[in-house]
């Protein structure tokens, strides 16, 4: 049993992406009707992130796949792989061949990481193929899947199924899923591929899970290759750790309530802050924080709660720098002598001088 002050309180570690915003560590389901494209979107998908780049315009994090293409032969898998490079890839590996889910499967997959260490992604193409039972219950899905899904977590890896949909077709996509609701259910995420028509190649890919928001992309089927039509939603940055490094730069020192905390960064930045997502912002920074010279600690004084933060220039890797400058009045000229003037890149932001861009 875990205490909910140890929850609260403990720094946890995140769940790293492996396609931003789309696919983390756990458990996956792509789903979509028999030849819609399903294959190619999955080796596009493990070409994506063996190379590191983008995937569906979703940023990927590089790292070794292996991809079991269990209704496949070496030379279906090799046409397929001259249709996107014509160097191999390393850090790809295929198989086709695997064992059943409780028959051998997961040492399979263990060993597989032992071979592999830098191993991100598997695929296996299809879930049917290694499935010990055809018993339809939601019982039934649920305990193969959760063998599946302790074996992604133990490894740190994300594990994407191949499946089909049914027929029948659902105002819910993922109603469309063949089988019952315990595949959902345990699947840490689930995408359905669909088409309006098998001839113009117009399709949709719909996207919900535990760790990424329900979204539609449009998509198109086009020389082997799924490409997004529409454009991606952007996502605001996230800025937290920069406002907490610039009132420390000024503040040297701050101990006191996290509601104490909020006022001082709203009256800097006029945003609002509000005190249960600060002091959880705080415990899921501190890495960062750290790296900006900034160190943070939760003091229990008298049963309660106080946020200590303490700035240290010379372990700040931005020397001082401020990297959100204050909101100021367009009459009054910005003076400080550490503002940042050179521009820097942080994931998908570029912040120079007092303006801040999205940098694509």
């Amino acid at each position: 049993m875990y205490s909910c002050a140890y929850i609260m309180d403990t720094q946890l570690k995140a769940n790293p992406y492996i396609v931003e915003h789309l696919l983390y560590h756990g458990l996956y389901i792509l789903a979509g009707a028999s030849k819609i494209g399903k294959s190619w979107l999955a080796l596009d998908l493990c070409l994506s992130v063996a190379e590191g780049e983008p995937f569906l315009k979703h940023e990927t994090h590089r790292g070794q796949v292996l991809y079991l293409a269990l209704e496949d032969n070496l030379l279906r898998l090799q046409n397929r792989l001259y249709e996107f490079t014509e160097e191999p890839i390393e850090g790809l590996q295929f198989s086709t061949l695997a064992k059943t889910i409780g028959g051998g499967l997961e040492q399979q997959l263990e060993d597989a990481k032992s071979r592999l260490p830098d191993l991100r992604l598997i695929v296996i193409d299809t879930l049917q193929k290694v499935r010990r039972t055809v018993d339809a219950k939601y019982g039934s899905d649920y305990s193969e899947l959760g063998v599946l899904k302790s074996v992604a977590d133990k490894l740190g890896v994300a594990i994407l199924l191949i499946h089909h949909t049914r027929k029948e077709k659902d105002t819910d996509p993922f109603n469309m899923i063949s089988g019952t609701t315990g595949l959902i259910g345990c699947a840490d995420g689930s995408f359905v591929l669909t088409r309006e028509k098998r001839s113009d190649g117009v399709g949709k890919l719909f996207c919900t899970g535990r760790d990424i928001e329900s979204a539609e992309i449009a998509v198109r089927f086009d020389g082997h290759r799924w490409s997004v039509t529409d454009e991606v939603e952007s996502h605001k940055p996230d800025t937290f750790s920069f406002a907490v490094h610039d009132l420390m730069t000024e503040q040297g020192v701050f101990r006191g309530s996290a509601t104490q905390l909020c006022k001082l960064l709203s009256d800097r930045f006029r945003k609002e802050y509000t005190p249960s997502w600060l002091t959880r912002d705080l415990i899921q920074h501190t890495d960062e924080l750290a790296r900006y010279g900034v160190t943070f600690r939760l003091v229990r004084v008298h049963g309660y709660r106080e946020i200590e933060l303490r700035y240290d220039r010379q372990g700040d890797s931005m020397n001082g720098a401020l990297l959100l400058v204050e909101i100021v009045d367009d009459a009054v000229t910005q003076t400080s002598e550490n503002l940042l003037t050179e521009p820097i890149a942080l994931g998908d932001t570029i912040f120079q001088g007092d303006s801040m861009r999205l940098s694509g």
